[in-house]
């Protein structure tokens, strides 16, 4: 069986990624090889067209290639509420949990995630717009070719 994996470098995929490499399929009787297809659009593309057997990515992006879920099932979570890290540049001072220094900041996300940071920040009582919080793209990382993961690390 193919396992797509969209990303060789973030935590995002690792628990995925780790059960194909060090034989937790294998335990189980199944014969897990892990394939990198990136982005993540195209690694459901490919479940979609038959070139892999599963994809271990981010369930939002089973959305690019299965309208409304049609084709495609979840079977499970490869983590648990947000896995994503905020890192902003020590030389700004910021103590870990100030979430009020982000107030005038400019924050890169990575699509979809950015979705997630703006919910976050609006439940802590920063919203975005009101706080001067932006949030964007990380200069660079968009792109077909641009693996965001490395891009990123």
């Amino acid at each position: 069986m193919k396992l797509a994996i969209p990303d060789l470098i973030s935590n995002s995929y690792f628990p995925a990624l780790a059960a194909a490499e060090l034989g937790f399929f294998a335990r189980e009787g199944l014969d897990v090889t892990a394939e990198l297809i990136f982005p993540v659009d195209r690694a459901y593309e490919a479940l979609r067209d038959g070139e892999v057997d599963f994809v271990g990515g981010a369930a939002h992006g089973a959305l690019a290639a299965f309208t409304e879920w049609r084709g495609v099932k979840l079977l499970g979570a490869l983590a648990q509420r947000m896995y994503w890290f905020l890192v902003m540049r020590r030389e700004l001072g910021i103590a870990r949990g100030d979430l009020a220094a982000l107030k005038g900041r400019r924050i890169g996300a990575a699509p979809w995630v950015e979705m997630g940071l703006r919910g976050l920040l609006t439940a802590a009582g920063l919203e975005p717009r009101r706080n001067d919080i932006r949030i964007g793209p990380v200069p660079g990382a968009t792109g077909t070719s641009v693996n965001f993961g490395l891009t990123a690390a």
